[in-house]
């Protein structure tokens, strides 16, 4: 796999990476004592890491509780202080929209569970320390019967529906970035594995879900540890991945029961999810001494040292790491060149995702030749706006096709309670 040569601010950028999972194993309880001396510039780094990778509220936990020989310099101190108390705020407001959403689109006679974010948030042993992003909350029924329902509640204006798996509400249907998600999960891009994964998520969540003191409704152990790395496979490919979306795993985990855990465990190769568990499990084991007990797969300590390369480099959702299409520092081939390369890197970590993902490049490739004699005729060369449109129009195509695929599953459900 690929090796960048590192500048000396990427080289102190690693070194404070110990630290901060000492902390982070000191604040979630992991580790008794905190033993690392930090000098004020080091206090400093780990800050900003922490800052990078949105975990500052979870982080602070420990600081609060480190004697004043070991805690970092007041200025730095009040800054934490001050970004975890708006935390607490912000979870509030997060729970309160959760609770809001879940009787409204109830009302209706729907049922809903919410995803990740603030279900994950209730197994921490501080909820409110853990930094929100959105609300992800999944409603039953089909997209047809979504969307219907979000327009007869006056929610479809200005909502994005690129995205087959979820509507992406606009900002004045909330108070809080939303996504109502009509699909468990993005799944998989290999369209075996993403059917089987679809299946067993559905029928997971068919088994029921708890109503929590919050006042909104959690999905089963079983499915959040399926659905979350399904998640962070798709992550690590479009993305990347951050230490938050570890550490929501690594509380899953110690959450779950032994059974849980098996029954995850016994299906991750049909799901086409060993690969990406091995190497989160590596990196649990490395970063937060997960116990071997606790874990789903044999650690891959191979492709779990290159995840924890991407989790540092990246940050919060890999956003330093995987450039855009819509970088301004690059062409739009630039990014595109460096997207494939770093897809291309993945070959070895997941083949059978890489290899569907870059079915995209086979497609895009015969689209371009084909289209050589109509851009000689108009005397149009130019691939820009060409590639923009396709791309477009590629993602209406998969939106359309992963649509019929749910109605499908939706005709065969009904059929099995209609003929048992």
């Amino acid at each position: 796999m690929h090796k960048k040569r590192l500048s000396n601010t990427d080289h102190e950028v690693r070194a404070i990476y110990p630290h901060l999972f000492a902390l982070l194993r000191f604040s979630i309880g992991v580790d008794k004592q905190f033993d690392s001396r930090l000098t004020a510039e080091q206090w400093q780094q780990l800050y900003e890491e922490a800052k990078r990778q949105a975990m500052r509220g979870v982080l602070y936990d420990g600081v609060r509780r480190l004697d004043a020989s070991a805690a970092p310099p007041l200025p730095i101190a009040m800054k934490w202080a001050r970004n975890r108390e708006t935390l607490n705020g912000l979870n509030e407001l997060f729970n309160s929209e959760a609770a809001r959403l879940t009787e409204l689109f109830e009302s209706r006679g729907h049922h809903t569970a919410i995803l990740k974010g603030q279900a994950n948030a209730r197994l921490y042993p501080d909820p409110q320390s853990r930094q929100p992003g959105d609300i992800d909350i999944w409603v039953d029924g089909g997209r047809q019967s979504v969307e219907e329902m979000l327009d007869g509640l006056g929610m479809m204006e200005g909502a994005d529906t690129d995205q087959a798996h979820h509507i992406h509400l606009a900002g004045s249907a909330a108070k809080v970035p939303v996504e109502v998600h009509n699909r468990p999960s993005h799944g998989n891009f290999n369209r075996r594995t993403n059917a089987r994964l679809q299946a067993w998520l559905t029928a997971q969540l068919e088994q029921g879900t708890e109503m929590c003191p919050e006042g909104f409704r959690t999905p089963s152990l079983p499915f959040a540890m399926m659905m979350q790395l399904s998640h962070i496979s798709v992550h690590l490919l479009l993305e990347g991945l951050g230490m938050r979306q570890v550490t929501d795993y690594y509380m899953l985990l110690r959450s779950a029961s032994i059974e849980e855990r098996q029954l995850v465990a016994d299906n991750l190769k049909r799901m086409g999810l060993h690969h990406v568990g091995g190497a989160l499990m590596w990196v649990l084991g490395e970063t937060l001494h997960l116990e071997p007990k606790q874990m789903l797969t044999r650690p891959n300590h191979r492709r779990g040292k290159w995840m924890l390369d991407r989790i540092i480099d990246g940050g919060n959702f890999g956003l330093q790491v995987v450039p855009s299409l819509h970088d301004k520092h690059r062409t739009s081939w630039q990014s595109f060149v460096e997207q494939r390369r770093h897809h291309w890197q993945l070959m070895m970590f997941n083949p059978s995702e890489s290899v569907s993902f870059l079915r995209f490049d086979w497609d895009l490739l015969v689209d371009l030749v084909s289209s050589i004699p109509e851009r000689i005729r108009r005397r149009s060369l130019r691939l820009h706006g060409h590639y923009y449109k396709w791309v477009k129009e590629r993602e209406a195509r998969m939106v359309r096709e992963a649509l019929d695929e749910e109605n499908k599953m939706i005709v065969k459900k009904r059929n099995r309670k209609e003929n048992p």
